[in-house]
């Protein structure tokens, strides 16, 4: 059993995410590589594919939401994920007790007496039609279930029944009202009765690994993984980390050397790569980590020899970089030219029907 180092785990996560060396793979190919791509800002896997994929341009994603080849919807954690059509019939299966902790956590009083099977006949057959939002769905509800409140309802629905946000939703500048449609007929086939658990342990350790069995229950939301995990162990390879603690692999996947270079990345809001293990410190340390994350918020990060240096945010036309610690010459200079690149992206963003121009303004980039 190998013993590897933080820096090691560092480089292999990084690799393994395409931010050592931007990739040529195809952005479907590489979304369905990392499982699913975090999706609660609607801009942030248009920037967190950019940052990964060589001449990635806004229409290669969201061609792919159009044409149904991915799918936006609650998966991972309960939160907005993008995943392939391919995957989303089996990981929803998969994934719905994550869902149903909220049910029954959140709205479990409010819906008290009405059976489960009736709830998910209601919501299927109302979704059925044209795609409802969810304020919507909750007073269409309330007219069959009187005197229950609108958002419980729509809110139990939505974990009851399978659904996918439609585009325009998710795409990038689309804010405001989500609809939800049925995610068996947007896709044109059924979800699977197959709860494929080792399928998500392989794929996870294929963009994550290695992790451990804390590290996949906080990617996955899901609890009480030891056992079937164990039952697997002959298909896996065991490291022990630099706590000694134990990490699964798959048995062929190389390990990064710890001196690979990296250059600077920039990630949008709630990256994977962030949030993907319990133990993060492979990439942030837990002082950083405290600036980060606040609450339910993820700041977008830069990484500097591969470990999170600091926090960005773009205003209008000027995108400010926040350093945590001072950067050297040669790294500022980096820092700046990779985010004039991001500035040039998203300004590169085709203009949305109906909205107003961008805000006016020469592009800058900032210190602060």
């Amino acid at each position: 059993m190998s013993v590897i180092s933080q820096r090691t785990l560092n480089r292999t996560l990084l690799q393994r995410q395409f931010l050592t060396e931007r990739t040529t793979r195809a952005p479907l190919d590489v979304t369905g590589h990392l499982v699913a791509l975090q999706a609660q800002e609607p801009d942030a896997p248009y920037i967190g594919l950019w940052t990964r994929i060589t001449d990635f341009g806004h229409d290669d994603l969201t061609s792919l939401l159009h044409d149904r080849s991915l799918v936006r919807a609650k998966l991972l954690r309960n939160t907005q994920h993008l995943v392939t059509a391919d995957d989303f019939p089996w990981l929803w299966p998969l994934l719905e007790p994550v869902l149903g902790r909220t049910r029954q956590g959140a709205f479990g009083r409010a819906v008290a007496g009405i059976p489960e099977d009736e709830l998910r006949a209601a919501g299927r057959e109302l979704l059925a039609g044209e795609p409802l939002t969810r304020p919507r769905l909750g007073r269409l509800l309330a007219e069959r279930f009187p005197g229950r409140d609108t958002t419980a309802l729509a809110y139990v629905v939505q974990s009851l029944v399978a659904h996918i946000h439609p585009p325009p939703s998710g795409t990038w500048g689309q804010r405001g009202a989500t609809p939800l449609t049925l995610a068996d007929a947007w896709l044109g086939r059924p979800m699977s009765t197959d709860a494929r658990l080792d399928t998500m342990v392989l794929r996870y350790l294929a963009a994550f690994g290695p992790a451990s069995v804390a590290d996949l229950q906080a990617w996955s939301g899901l609890t009480r993984l030891r056992e079937p995990l164990d039952a697997m162990r002959s298909r896996l390879r065991v490291h022990r980390g630099p706590d000694g603690k134990e990490l699964l692999d798959l048995p062929d996947a190389p390990l990064a050397d710890p001196d690979l270079p990296v250059p600077v990345r920039f990630l949008p809001a709630y990256d994977n790569l962030v949030l993907g293990h319990a133990d993060r410190t492979r990439v942030i340390g837990d002082e950083d980590r405290a600036r980060v994350i606040t609450g339910s918020e993820v700041r977008p990060v830069f990484l500097v020899d591969g470990v999170v240096h600091g926090v960005w945010a773009l205003k209008e036309t000027t995108l400010h970089i926040e350093p945590h610690r001072p950067l050297t010459g040669p790294q500022a200079a980096e820092v700046e030219q990779e985010a004039w690149r991001v500035l040039d992206f998203v300004r590169a963003a085709p203009a949305k029907r109906g909205r107003r121009p961008a805000a006016a303004g020469e592009p800058a980039v900032t210190f602060v």
